[in-house]
């Protein structure tokens, strides 16, 4: 029986009767893919594929709880003790369409038949249940040499599946290897395939490459071979500032909104610039709110510094205090500290009056006692009944001047205080 290293136990221990029972049953089934590949190079395992001869049919039948996740290709998920399995039959493919999918697959008996339609030879590896491992292409040596290498000939692994060259990068960025010089030849060549490919899937494999360990030398490889000039992509290489971008591996894996923020101020966009591409690159409205976000607050901040410039210090470090305290009531707890690890990276020589930012913003939050017009002591429905004038627009504008007037600390957050301070700031209007 194999001994895996970096698969949760629970989830290998169900993978393995999935094997069992396809065995048991007379079928020939292996682990594929994935797993096996961040097995032999120490990586941490999230799902386990499973690839066999028998057919879609015949594993339903093995099985209790399946579902037909790609049954007319082949695959079937078996589910079992919490876990899921994609059981996917040994096949060969047709001709590809639009550079996209197999018109048509044909299953086979034979486990290097299916691995010969995949696309990188560390891929390309499949083990048994007793630890015997199938390796027909060379994934194990290229594993050990750092090498990302299509299974045959790359420019048609490219041909069938344009997408193939965008996870080429990505592979090489996350694990820090090197493309082969056919595989990067392929690509130089068959890069304009990718505008056939969705957006969408372009999208997901651009967010794996941003969320890993390397994303610097994932844009380095995009921008070499011209990936990113591509119209679908929209994203020219020559406009990104380098020396800006050079930044991106310093900042967290685990907020990668922050190193999107990085990218595209890189490329010299602004927030709303930012916002649109965002969409168009299929982010949902909330991740790209929350990436364009980050631009936007600098661009509040930077916009209001130089009124500053002239004025005494102490005039204008209490004027930096409220200009900071206003950007606590207009944008989420969430942008803030984004915009907080993107400001202090992005630069080492700050505009004096955003390092004082930087070196008083967490003080200056601890003496901002509300956040919300809802945490006032006082609500719409009674400044309305004490300045008895009918309800309108106004009311919310002067709600929210109370409210910063409080987080600032020029009025104390009580009710009758508050009646009265709203009186002054109408009989200003």
């Amino acid at each position: 029986m194999n001994k895996w290293k970096f698969g949760e136990p629970g989830m290998v221990q169900q993978a393995e009767l999935v094997l069992r029972t396809l065995m048991n049953a007379g079928y020939e089934a292996y682990w594929v893919g994935g797993c096996v590949r961040d097995e032999l190079m120490g990586r941490p395992i999230h799902d386990m594929d499973i690839t066999t001869s028998a057919h879609p049919e015949e594993v339903v039948s093995l099985f209790e709880r399946t579902v037909p996740t790609g049954i007319k290709h082949g695959t079937v998920t078996v589910l079992l003790d919490g876990y899921s399995f994609e059981v996917t039959t040994f096949r060969t493919e047709s001709v590809y369409e639009q550079h996209r999918r197999p018109s048509s697959v044909s299953f086979v008996q034979d486990i290097t038949e299916d691995l010969k339609r995949r696309d990188f030879t560390m891929n390309a590896i499949a083990l048994s249940l007793d630890g015997r491992w199938v390796d027909p292409f060379g994934g194990m040596e290229d594993i050990e040499r750092g090498i990302i290498r299509c299974v045959g000939d790359a420019d048609e692994r490219f041909k069938e599946d344009a997408l193939r060259m965008l996870r080429g990068v990505r592979f090489a960025s996350v694990f820090h290897f090197n493309l082969a010089k056919s595989t990067w030849r392929a690509i130089i060549q068959h890069r304009e395939f990718m505008n056939d490919i969705a957006m969408e899937r372009i999208r997901v494999e651009m967010e794996k490459m941003m969320a890993g360990p390397h994303p610097l030398r994932g844009l380095e490889l995009l921008g070499r071979s011209r990936l990113l000039d591509l119209p679908k992509i929209g994203l020219s290489s020559a406009n990104i500032d380098q020396s800006k971008v050079t930044m991106l591996d310093q900042l967290p894996a685990d907020k990668p909104s922050i190193r999107w923020a990085m990218l595209l101020f890189a490329a010299g966009l602004k927030s709303d610039e930012a916002l649109s591409l965002l969409k168009r690159w299929t982010f949902s409205n909330v991740k790209a709110k929350e990436i364009s976000d980050i631009l936007r607050m600098s661009e509040h901040i930077y916009t209001e510094l130089p009124t500053l410039i002239e004025k005494p210090n102490k005039i204008a470090l209490d004027e930096l205090r409220l200009l900071w305290i206003r950007q606590l009531l207009t944008y989420d707890e969430g942008t803030i500290h984004n915009w907080l690890v993107f400001e202090r990276t992005k630069s080492s020589e700050h505009d004096p009056f955003m390092k004082l930012i930087l070196d008083q913003a967490l003080e200056w939050n601890e003496h901002v006692t509300v956040k919300h017009v809802k945490d006032l002591a006082v609500t719409g429905k009674e400044v309305l009944q004490e300045l008895s004038i009918p309800a309108g627009p106004w009311l919310g504008n002067l709600l929210q001047q109370l409210l910063f007037d409080v987080a600032a600390g020029q009025v104390p957050n009580d009710k009758q205080q508050l009646l009265e301070q709203a009186k002054r700031v109408m009989n200003k209007l």
